[in-house]
């Protein structure tokens, strides 16, 4: 039996979901637009087939043909500026009840967002979980910035108080060479033209000779992240230190909800305040995103920041891919643009700032004022409001899983069929559901 059929017959035989789908609630029309690059929801759209709902899907590149199967399936091979219009037609024709995708802010997506709410349809976006390393984001209408989930302390501990206490254990492992397989197998058909040739990508880079400088990164990652370790041990005791985490500069957060078009204006931000605000005695680490193509050469790019602003000497770059918790638990005070590592050095009690626009910029978790007072003012965040953050974030907008390996993959669409048929996005699972 093939795991999509495992799939139809386990949400088949759920008697809660059975009961529920017999229930008289109305089946649903679910629009799916691009996803995760794994099978992730082709499968999901089969679970709620096997309730009773129907599953629409557009595909916008000959990527987006691989991980699709079963269910309506139509193309856009229009232009850009016909997209709109083909939308809106295809969400009145078919009686879209429900948009579901991956990346918001993506330029057909952000159209495709915009019509689904003039006409009321429920937008569920997700993607790679605030919480790591197995968790996996549901959210109504957008991530980040865009999210429902509160801002306020009152209010995400009244949250937290509806949400059962969660296991941050980790259960499932991803696998990252099939990753890679499946994103080389969706970028590199998608450069084709044929039928597609008007697409354009989200991607700022070329994938080749990003896929190319990854692997290079890769092969030298290890050796790399013993100088990294070596560079903080022979750091500790002499002063304070802080950790800037970099992003990676596909990251369409960074575009969409910061002042930042890439990664070299923020660390020259940092750097300037660094050398305006800190302690004489302090350090600053500045992290690489562990995938980070190389297409820049950072540590070179780095030190000609640092000797602009005069702190040659105390700027240290982290080129390799030195464990998250290992890195943040060394420092004093983390800064970033919007990554979810923030919510890590949240839970793990550093002080934090962010640069750009975040879920988790919510006084007294993250210093609300200047990055010059951060070096010296910044206190922890306060742990009672850390812990109801996580559990509230843990509880409404994740489940459990991954997109890119069994039996996590499982696990992750069974729970978002699950969340979807019952409508429970953003909110707590009702007890027993």
């Amino acid at each position: 039996m093939t795991s999509l059929s495992r799939l139809t017959a386990a949400v088949s035989s759920d008697a809660k979901l059975s009961a529920c789908a017999a229930s008289g609630q109305p089946p649903r029309r679910f629009l799916f637009l691009q996803g995760p690059i794994s099978p992730f929801f082709a499968e999901v759209a089969a679970g709620l087939r096997a309730l009773g709902h129907a599953t629409f899907r557009i595909n916008l590149c000959l990527g987006d043909r691989l991980f699709w199967r079963g269910g309506e399936v139509a193309e856009f091979h229009g232009r850009p500026a016909e997209w709109p219009g083909f939308i809106g037609d295809f969400l009145d024709r078919e009686a879209i009840t429900d948009l579901v995708l991956l990346g918001e802010q993506r330029p057909r997506h952000r159209e495709a967002i915009a019509a689904a709410r003039a006409r009321g349809i429920a937008v569920t976006v997700t993607d790679f979980g605030y919480l790591r390393p197995d968790w996996v984001v549901l959210e109504r209408d957008g991530m980040g910035p865009a999210s429902r989930f509160p801002r306020s302390p009152e209010a995400i501990r009244a949250l937290a108080a509806a949400c059962p206490p969660p296991d941050f254990s980790p259960r499932f492992a991803e696998s990252f060479p099939l990753q890679a397989r499946w994103d080389m197998a969706f970028h590199l058909a998608s450069l084709l033209p044929w039928r597609f040739r008007h697409y354009e990508s989200w991607l700022l880079h070329s994938p080749i000779p990003a896929y190319l400088g990854t692997g290079l990164r890769l092969l030298l990652r290890r050796r790399a992240t013993r100088q990294d370790r070596a560079r903080i041990a022979a750091l500790a005791g002499h002063g304070p230190l802080y950790l800037f985490a970099m992003q990676m500069e596909n990251d369409f957060s960074i575009r969409a909800y910061s002042r930042f078009d890439d990664n070299d204006s923020a660390i020259a931000e940092v750097v300037g305040s660094f050398a305006r605000g800190a302690a004489a005695d302090a350090h600053l680490l500045v992290k690489v995103h562990p995938l980070d193509p190389g297409l820049k050469r950072w540590g070179r790019r780095i030190r000609r920041i640092a000797a602009a602003a005069g702190v040659a000497g105390r700027v240290h770059f982290l080129g390799g891919a030195l464990p998250m918790d290992e890195a943040i638990l060394a420092c004093h005070g983390v800064l970033t643009i919007n990554s979810t590592l923030g919510v890590r050095a949240i839970a793990l009690g550093r002080a934090m700032r962010v640069l750009g626009q975040a879920l988790y910029d919510v006084p007294g978790l993250v210093w609300q004022g200047s990055t010059d007072a951060f070096w010296q003012e910044a206190p922890p965040p306060d742990a009672g409001l850390a812990e109801a953050f996580l559990r509230a974030v843990a509880g409404c907008l994740h489940v459990r899983g991954g997109y890119y390996a069994r039996p996590g993959l499982d696990a992750a669409v069974s729970a978002t069929v699950r969340r979807l048929h019952l409508d429970v996005i953003n909110l707590p699972m009702p007890a027993g559901a």
